[in-house]
């Protein structure tokens, strides 16, 4: 009974020693994170100021908003169809095949092969 009540003490001290530090550094980050914040700029007397107008795009010469847009879906349609047959063009190998192995399965495998032997070389 005199160990299970040092048991229970320890545990109970160990336990509490950890939440209480987890709970000082919560305080801490928190504190921190107060202290970060940007400070609000004062306001001006003449109220908010109007956001800025977007700029005007700029095309190239003899290139209207219409082409671009043409332009610009055909882009997005040539990535889409690169993206779909990426993988199979990028494989050197068929998929499942052991034909290709990483340097790292093929270091596996020659030592499971090859079993280990004092001055192995």
């Amino acid at each position: 009974m005199e160990n299970l009540l040092w048991g229970l003490q320890t545990t109970l001290l160990g336990m509490g020693l950890v939440f209480s530090l987890l709970a000082l550094m919560w305080g801490l980050l928190t504190v921190a994170l107060r202290l970060d914040q940007p400070s609000e700029p004062a306001p001006r007397a003449g109220g908010p100021e109007p956001a800025p107008a977007a700029p005007e795009p700029q095309f190239p010469p003899g290139l209207d908003e219409q082409t671009m847009a043409a332009i610009l879906v055909a882009t997005l349609a040539h990535r889409a169809q690169r993206r779909r047959e990426a993988a199979p063009a990028m494989r050197s190998y068929w998929p499942g095949s052991l034909l290709y192995a990483s340097r790292w399965v093929g270091a596996g495998r020659a030592v499971q092969n090859h079993g280990w032997r004092r001055g192995y070389r």
